[in-house]
């Protein structure tokens, strides 16, 4: 007679409500669950494809009261099509040298990190993380992770992507990079890096996390063209969403 341990239960939790981080007067609310033990990367996979994020050993996701905001999106790496703007933007950073790292923080990511985050997140609350919060963001990790760096040709690091590596495609989880640089663009350049390395793999799709349309932070990520965002479960062309969102205004406006 074979035995069989029982299985585990898996349990997700709501968080308290918070201040939104995107839209002023809206509230934040969160379901959560633990990423643990040796089917941690299978429930990242199927999470992910839910609409899941991943941060720590914690996968999430926002309920926040009458708000979808929020919207999963992720890009069609194999049928990418760069925009003009994007091409260049390609070819100002080909001199810039990329390795795929394993997750350890170094002093040298976190200088970086923390100049980031003071220019561009000054009044968030990653702008306080010490070394030892920016190694627990980069090494507590249950998955597939890397840290992707670029670096210019002396040598010198500009730009991290804390990567997650899936089943169907590569997650960008958190970017951070040289604000002296913005002629480079470049945490446009790491999405286009991860699209082509995505290609390379023979994975579908790069997610980008949450697109929140009326957030000028989070707006960016539907430049990256085709991409798909999630409605109802079901991932559906971003353009398709956007044609029913101009009928529905016309409509509106004709009364």
């Amino acid at each position: 007679m074979s035995f069989k341990p029982a299985r585990r239960p898996h349990f997700f939790y709501t968080t308290a409500p918070l201040p939104c981080p995107y839209l002023a007067g809206r509230t934040e609310r969160k379901v959560v669950t633990e990423l643990v033990g040796v089917s941690a990367e299978s429930l990242h996979d199927r999470l992910s494809r839910g609409g899941f994020r991943r941060s720590h050993n914690i996968a999430y996701a926002p309920v926040c009261p009458a708000c979808t905001a929020c919207v999963p999106i992720r890009i069609r790496a194999r049928d990418f099509q760069p925009s003009r703007t994007q091409k260049r933007v390609a070819k100002a950073n080909q001199d810039l040298l990329v390795q795929e790292m394993p997750p350890r923080a170094t002093a040298e990511q976190f200088q970086l990190f923390q100049r980031y985050q003071r220019d561009r997140h000054g009044d968030g609350d990653m702008a306080t993380m010490s070394f030892y919060d920016y190694r627990a963001m980069i090494e507590d990790t249950p998955i597939e992770t890397s840290v992707v760096e670029f670096r210019l040709p002396d040598g010198t690091l500009v730009g991290g992507c804390l990567t997650d590596r899936l089943g169907d495609g590569l997650s960008a989880v958190y970017s951070f990079f040289s604000t002296e640089m913005d002629q480079r663009s470049l945490g446009t350049y790491a999405v286009l890096w991860l699209i082509d390395h995505a290609t390379e793999l023979d994975l579908p799709h790069v997610y980008l996390g949450y697109w929140v349309e009326e957030s000028r932070k989070m707006a960016y990520k539907a430049k990256f063209k085709p991409s798909e965002i999630l409605r109802g479960g079901q991932w559906l062309p971003l353009v398709e969403h956007q044609e029913a969102v101009k009928q529905e205004a016309k409509k509106e406006a004709a009364f």
